[in-house]
């Protein structure tokens, strides 16, 4: 870089060089798994559903099999892929590739107070169910105008979660040996997974549909039905059609990619017709809040509000232009007046 040089030290490095010039992938790693830590039984099932082909029994026709589809390596070892998808039990080989979950009361990361966890570990397809269960099972239901017998329906759609657990499973940064964690709040749900957005990738070119292939034998196997993925880029679109209210960040220098699913308040859960009333109480708030203390920031008002950083954005801007609200001093070390209660 530079005029400056040294020496690449760790496997890690020289890894994500080749990986980034697209000359190697981190789901084609070899690991320690032979073959007969194969689950005979669900690759025998994804043999007959997809490709219409009995398992072989012979070994080593096994093996070339396992070889041919980019599952093995020529040394006679599973791959990540294979161990991932097809393995007996992958967390027992590698156990750092796992879903953490946590519901913590309040809007706060608690050390010791939490209202339900619990770590998922398996194939990507149970990981996957599993997960996608624990968020739906800690989300609020809401009758939405149905009969008081009729099962309430989750407040954030569950498609929303399928399409963000599936990218955050499919295109992780293997080379990382963290957990994808799963955070839900009261105020939103966080999906934080190992490795920020690969090469020239921004938060902008994904909104577009824009991609960048980091799993490419993972990304073929999961569009052949293994979990509900839709299309390369296609996803993210697909989410933020069914609840806009989503924020994306890419924190590269702690290399993450964090997905923010904001989440309505109990009592301003209310039917789409009355949209004009929940700005009226938003703005009401923020100025109630502002009066009490001048210096709180946007993302504190989100938080204590219960609505994405963007709305409280949109009426500050209302409230300024009508002449209630003024900001004195910069975004740093200013604060607010509230000209009008």
């Amino acid at each position: 870089m530079g005029a400056d040089k040294r020496r690449v030290n760790s496997k890690e490095e020289l890894r994500r060089l080749f990986q980034v010039s697209d000359q190697f992938h981190a789901d084609e790693l070899p690991t320690k798994a032979g073959v007969e830590t194969l689950d005979k039984l669900r690759f025998r099932d994804f043999l007959r559903d997809i490709y219409k082909r009995n398992f072989p029994e012979d070994p080593s026709e096994l093996l070339r099999l396992l070889q041919n589809m980019n599952l093995a390596t020529d040394g006679g070892m599973l791959n990540l892929a294979g161990v991932l998808m097809f393995a007996e039990r992958p967390e027992w080989i590698k156990p750092q590739f796992v879903v953490k979950a946590i519901r913590y009361p309040g809007n706060e990361i608690h050390v010791t107070d939490y209202v339900d966890t619990e770590d998922f570990a398996g194939t990507l397809k149970k990981i996957f169910d599993d997960a996608l269960a624990f968020v739906m099972r800690n989300l609020h239901k809401i009758q939405a105008g149905r009969g008081v017998n009729a099962p309430g329906l989750p407040e954030i759609p569950e498609s929303v979660f399928e399409e963000l657990l599936v990218n955050a499973l499919v295109h992780r940064d293997y080379l990382v040996s963290a957990p994808v964690r799963l955070f839900i709040f009261d105020n939103r749900i966080e999906i934080i997974s190992p490795g920020h957005l690969p090469n020239n990738l921004t938060v902008e070119k994904i909104l577009v549909g824009n991609s960048n292939i980091r799993n490419p034998i993972l990304v073929s196997y999961v569009a052949k039905g293994l979990l509900p993925y839709h299309g390369l880029g296609s996803g993210i679109k697909r989410a933020l059609d069914a609840w806009p209210q989503i924020d994306f960040i890419d924190d590269r220098d702690g290399c993450l990619f964090i997905v923010k699913v904001h989440r309505k308040s109990v009592e301003k859960t209310t039917p789409a017709s009355m949209p004009s009333k929940t700005s009226v109480k938003t703005s009401v708030k923020i100025l109630a809040l502002l009066s009490r203390n001048k210096h709180l920031t946007i993302p504190e008002l989100a938080g204590l509000i219960g609505v994405t950083e963007r709305s409280i954005e949109r009426n500050i801007r209302k409230l300024q232009d009508q002449g209630r609200l003024r900001r004195i001093g910069p975004a740093k070390g200013g604060h607010w007046e509230v000209i009008q209660s």
